[in-house]
């Protein structure tokens, strides 16, 4: 299927009025106004507890995919753009390196970014954009030559002190994490990220970048906080009284308030008021949205508390960012857990009143292609994968140990299905009338309920005949791929679609003894937001509930009960 995100936009710009008076949201965050090109910033909103990412006035699905760490540089693009069309992603999550954009201070170089604008704007595809500044994965790596060679005006996290076997004081050493607590390096991060907003402001005036991650999950990994005397004076101290009421502790000191968890809310409090300045500033330069993603920690483990190290990043201080940062549109998890209970339990915890859910990064093995449904079950503005592109390089811990077309493909169906009916959906889900789940190998069966309507998905089930009577106790499937979207169009009609699954329609209440019958089931696509039919499912099709295997297919159902 051809990118079609240049028609896509003309649609959305057509409908902006309208979806603008429907809706009447509420900003998540303030943006600055819009250039003077008359294009509409993009921004994200809630209402009623949903939220929407706005583009051109319109909700917008971002179908990404995070290219590789080193795969941003102009030789490589060539090698990640036929991964992007294959792929039919809509965005592409690109990362800008703090080391080339200001190689020496002051000095700023932008053909990196202006790299990346060029050639999303020639595959239609929108950006994000990743800063690569003070930390990323927890270190200093992208720092410019010029920071790491001055430590002293640049200082690191220090490490705890130590007692050596002769009884000896060994004071803690420097590690390989930029401190929070460093001046100067906070006003060069600021610098040079408000630099950035600002050439993204001057050449980009239609938003081909839509959001920007602020730093890279942060952690400093082997040191529970930062030993340095006046990071250890301010931890001896009181907690900031605004900061106290936040998270509803009674006022004293970071022990007394926080227990065994003090010294990584301490960190994780210093890290969060260092992003919030820079944030801040950015914003201040050019109103885009921003976002912080996490890393994460088996979130089904227990005991959760006193940890032998810092981790400022994880979703048991999600309260802390959202305190001390506000700057933030939003706070996203990144996953590399496949197991279902684990991934459904983080998109859960992600998905608040305060935060709209989006999945920056995701394993990128075939076992995780079935997550983009379940993020959209949970409401999620946007869902990606990590590295699929061909520039030889696989992170095999993370995903996959060889990137070739084959595990594309299974990502591409996914994107090629909800990517049809991208704006569709998006507004769909804003609205509340959409449902998306993904197999759970527990069970063979899920149930979505629309009122007057239930839906069951069933998994593992044989073309013909009904639906197992133990499909809820079955035995696990040891090869979950199954998926299914399903919206509410109008009363008694649905927007399907689903892989590996059976959907099947029957009403909610049971006692009036009324059946289901499919009155007319239309196979199609959107085409400029508009219902195009291709064919009509009838007889094998839809005796038995509506199969789906591994095609981009989607239905227009609609049903009544006699």
């Amino acid at each position: 299927m051809q990118n079609t995100g240049s028609c896509r936009r003309l649609y959305v710009s057509g409908v902006a009025a309208l979806m603008v008076s429907s809706f009447g949201f509420a900003q998540g965050a303030a943006p600055s106004s819009a250039q003077a090109s008359g294009a509409q910033m993009p921004r994200v909103v809630e209402k009623d507890g949903r939220w929407a990412f706005m583009v051109d006035g319109a909700p917008y699905l971002m179908l990404n995919d995070q290219v590789n760490n080193s795969s941003a540089w102009p030789a490589m693009l060539p090698k990640v753009w036929p991964a992007i069309d294959h792929l039919h992603a809509n965005t592409v999550e690109m990362p800008v390196y703090w080391e080339q954009l200001e190689p020496a201070q002051g000095k700023f170089d932008f053909s990196v970014v202006d790299a990346l604008l060029a050639g999303a704007r020639q595959h239609k595809v929108h950006l994000v954009l990743l800063w690569f500044g003070t930390w990323k994965n927890g270190a200093m790596h992208y720092t410019p030559e010029w920071v790491k060679r001055d430590p002293a005006k640049y200082p690191r996290v220090t490490g705890q002190d130590r007692v050596a076997e002769n009884g000896a004081v060994v004071h803690g050493a420097p590690g390989d994490t930029m401190s929070p607590f460093g001046a100067a390096t906070l006003e060069a991060g600021k610098t040079a990220f408000v630099a950035l907003m600002k050439h993204l402001k001057a050449t980009d005036p239609h938003h081909t970048v839509l959001m920007l991650q602020v730093e890279n999950e942060i952690n400093a990994y082997g040191s529970r906080r930062d030993y340095s005397p006046e990071a250890t004076k301010l931890f001896e101290g009181q907690v900031p009284a605004d900061f106290a009421a936040a998270m509803h502790v009674k006022p004293g000191t970071w022990t007394e308030a926080f227990g065994l968890e003090a010294e990584n809310t301490f960190q994780t409090w210093s890290i969060a008021r260092y992003i919030e300045q820079i944030a801040k500033a950015g914003k201040a330069a050019y109103g885009l949205p921003l976002y912080l993603n996490h890393s994460l920690e088996n979130p089904l483990a227990t005991p959760r508390e006193g940890r032998l190290e810092w981790s400022a990043m994880t979703d048991h201080v999600l309260d802390i960012w959202k305190a001390t940062a506000p700057s933030l549109d939003l706070v996203a998890p990144d996953i590399y857990m496949a197991q279902y209970a684990q991934y459904d339990k983080i998109v859960k915890t992600y998905t608040r009143k305060d935060n709209a859910l989006f999945v920056p990064e995701s394993g990128n093995t075939a076992a995780y292609a079935r997550y983009p449904f379940l993020a959209l079950g949970y409401g999620a503005i946007g869902w990606s994968m990590f590295g699929l592109d061909f520039t030889g390089y696989a992170n095999a811990p993370l995903g996959a140990a060889v990137i070739d077309d084959k595990l594309v493909d299974a990502f591409a169906l996914d994107y090629e299905l909800l990517g049809s009916m991208d704006l569709e959906i998006a507004r769909l889900n804003f609205e509340g009338k959409l449902q998306a789940v993904c197999e759970d190998p527990a069970v063979r069966s899920q149930t979505l309920v629309f009122g007057p309507w239930t839906v069951t998905v069933g998994y593992g089930q044989p073309q013909f005949g009904g639906m197992r009577p133990d499909a809820a106790a079955a035995t696990p499937n040891p090869d979950p791929t199954g998926r299914a979207l399903v919206a509410q169009l109008g009363p008694d009609e649905f927007l399907v679609t689903g892989v590996s699954a059976r959907v099947d329609f029957r009403p909610t209440d049971t006692t009036a003894g009324k059946r289901r019958a499919y009155i007319r089931v239309e196979e199609g696509t959107y085409v400029d937001g508009k219902w195009k039919m291709a064919r009509i499912w009838n007889g094998d099709q839809t005796d038995y509930g509506l199969n789906f295997k591994s095609l981009p297919q989607v239905l227009h159902v609609t049903v009544m009960t006699y």
